[in-house]
């Protein structure tokens, strides 16, 4: 027979000459590690198991998975920390908390800023910069959102008297401290004590003064405050984790002078207030809780006295900045 006979047959080589197996690396020798920061697609990591520093590159295998400030880790290869060395992050541990924002109100897309953290430490200055009650009521929503305990830290309240600006926050609950240039940090170190906190807020309020008195010989860069426009020039480019020396961590973010909650629903905000939330179980299907609603059962709870006004109306304005409307603050 020809070898171009017409019954000859030819198959077209299979794609795949070896079958592809479901098994996956088990990773035993794996480290567990700590994202302390990230720098063009390398990521720092602090590994207790020898209080070591280890730099490390995400694995293939995690295609988009992103891995942020705060994550729990596992590092495969060489993660002694030796000069020159990287390791492979190939795999994310289940986030127990995750600060995330949207860039507008209107942008679905979630960013993640920082996991695993307890505290949102609101940094805000009562003077120069003069503070922004409506992001300081975003970074509330986001707060509660993210499960997180908020903590309102006041600067240079020696430039001018705190009082009004606390009074605002009061039927939240929110705590707070103060503190002014060169002085005591005792009140805000208890606070932060074997916590794990996120310190944010807007250019020029002194977050990286803060850091820098908090742990020494962290030289974040400090800039000042523009005279004509009253805000402050980012200083800090990157978030970075650093451990206090008298046990706990916080995160420096850079300085955030927009905070989209687009992602954020009414019946999540509402679930951190739980007085509230129990007398929204008798709202209609639907019943957003703001005070346009006809119909909201908070009004009626407020009428008999069940629970209190001035905390209602506060909730209600976390809710319109949640929604990008204007609302007036009590004026002093």
């Amino acid at each position: 027979m020809s070898r171009y006979d017409e019954e000859a047959k030819y198959d077209r080589p299979k794609r795949r000459t070896r079958p592809r197996t479901k098994d996956r690396p088990a990773y035993d020798d794996a480290v567990t590690g700590f994202v302390i920061t990230r720098d063009r697609g390398r990521y720092t990591c602090w590994v207790g198991e020898g209080d070591r520093v280890v730099t490390a590159m995400k694995a293939r295998q995690l295609g988009r998975k992103g891995v942020i400030v705060g994550d729990l880790v596992k590092l495969d290869g060489d993660s002694s920390g030796d000069e020159g060395t990287l390791a492979r992050i190939v795999e994310v541990l289940p986030r127990k908390t995750l600060l995330r924002r949207s860039a507008d109100d209107d942008d679905p897309i979630e960013r993640p800023l920082v996991a695993n953290a307890d505290q949102l430490v609101i940094v805000v200055s009562v003077a120069n910069p003069e503070p922004r009650t409506r992001l300081i009521d975003r970074f509330l929503v986001a707060a509660y959102d993210a499960g997180m305990r908020p903590l309102l830290c006041l600067t240079k309240t020696d430039l001018a008297d705190p009082d009004h600006l606390l009074s605002i926050y009061r039927p939240l609950g929110v705590e707070s401290v103060a503190t002014q240039r060169d002085g005591d940090l005792s009140d805000l170190r208890e606070q932060l004590l074997d916590r794990t906190s996120v310190l944010v807020g807007h250019s020029g309020v002194g977050k990286s003064t803060l850091v820098n008195a908090l742990v020494p010989g962290t030289n974040r860069a400090i800039g000042v405050v523009n005279d004509n426009t009253g805000r402050g020039r980012h200083t800090s480019v990157s978030a970075l984790l650093l451990r206090l020396p008298e046990g706990g961590w916080i995160v420096d973010t850079p300085g955030i002078r927009s905070f989209g909650l687009a992602h954020v629903q009414p019946d999540q905000l509402i679930n951190a207030f739980g007085d509230l939330a129990d007398e929204a179980r008798d709202c209609p299907r639907g019943c957003t809780h703001s005070e346009t609603e006809p119909n909201c059962a908070l009004d009626e709870a407020v009428a008999e006295g069940r629970v209190d006004a001035e905390r209602v109306a506060s909730f209600r304005r976390l809710l319109a900045s949640r929604e990008g409307r204007d609302v007036e603050t009590p004026s002093p």
